[in-house]
């Protein structure tokens, strides 16, 4: 067995790597859960929307190339079966992960764990087989490295790109299945047809990969810092797996729009950014750095690059997802 050091605690490499590039289940230790990743093999695509798409903001342009490699992606947004198994660990669930040596007892400090949440996050919508919903972009950040810790596989957000790239599935329509909204509620969860609460995850169609919900349901945290003219930088070149690393706490990017939205907020090129306002309620002071009360439409789903990064890399990514919290 393999360990490195990352971020506090030590990794423990995956004793069975998967080496084809094919769809497989992630099971979790210490549960009968898993989570099912998808194949997204690499390429080029134009990012962003024509100035002739119905719905279109001032964000979503200049239209550009963008080249992203390959990745795995959930198949499903991340579900609240998954993700209390994060928020109910304890320090010493994870006392077999060794941080100084193999007999060495895992601190506090090492893995930061959610605070319980201080009202029901799911606001009575239900929990068994639907996404989960309000943590801050903080906490899915550090579900994903939870789980890099639990499996030895290294999972994140997806950035802005490889979200697009992934909802679009080979289109270059509004919707990855076409320009028709009349279309949207076969394939996605929204205002018109939610029942003004979300939904099952995977109860609608996928798109050409075998995603599902990535029109409506939830939107869903990515890896950047949302601007609103950063596709600017990039006119008339192509763009080689852009992420726009975070610097202040908001705006984050949120992309797919939710149960909550009208179908222009559910295009493949829509963007939207995190706002203060989405914690207004919490009644703690300082306010949680785990949870929302007021975005009760934002979720996640995690990726996993087919090429592993070193270990640098995976610390420089935490540090600059986390620092300015």
């Amino acid at each position: 067995m393999l360990l490195f050091f990352i971020s506090g605690f030590y990794l423990e490499k995956a004793d069975h790597d998967i080496t084809d590039f094919s769809a497989y289940s992630q099971d979790i230790p210490g549960s009968d859960i898993s989570i099912e990743m998808i194949p997204v093999e690499g390429g080029t695509f134009k990012m962003g929307s024509p100035s002739e798409e119905e719905g279109r903001n001032d964000d979503e342009g200049p239209q550009h190339e963008v080249n992203v490699n390959s990745f795995w992606m959930g198949k499903y947004e991340i579900s609240w079966a998954q993700y209390d198994l994060f928020v109910k660990e304890t320090v010493s669930d994870l006392a077999g992960l060794p941080v100084s040596g193999a007999e060495a007892e895992i601190t506090a400090d090492a893995v930061s764990l959610p605070t319980p949440p201080y009202v029901d996050m799911s606001f009575g919508m239900g929990k068994d087989g639907f996404p989960a919903i309000n943590m801050t972009h903080y906490a899915a950040v550090y579900y994903a490295k939870w789980l890099t810790a639990k499996t030895g596989n290294f999972y994140r957000l997806p950035t802005e790109a490889e979200w697009e790239y992934a909802c679009r599935a080979g289109s270059q329509t509004a919707y990855h299945f076409g320009d028709n909204p009349d279309e949207l509620a076969d394939y996605g969860w929204f205002y018109d047809n939610s029942e003004y609460k979300y939904q099952k995850t995977g109860t609608k169609k996928p798109n050409a990969l075998g995603l599902y919900d990535m029109h409506g349901n939830v939107a869903e945290w990515t890896m950047d810092q949302y601007d609103e003219d950063y596709y600017s930088e990039f006119e008339g070149i192509t763009a080689d797996n852009p992420w726009l690393r975070p610097n202040e706490l908001y705006p984050r990017s949120v992309r797919g729009g939710s149960w909550k939205d009208d179908p222009e907020r559910l295009r493949c090129a829509a963007r939207r950014g995190s706002v203060s306002r989405w914690k207004q309620r919490d009644p703690q002071l300082p306010k949680s750095l785990w949870w929302l009360t007021d975005a009760e439409f934002v979720g996640f789903r995690l990726v996993r690059p087919e090429t592993t990064p070193s270990k640098e890399e995976m610390e420089q990514y935490w540090l600059e997802a986390m620092e300015d919290f």
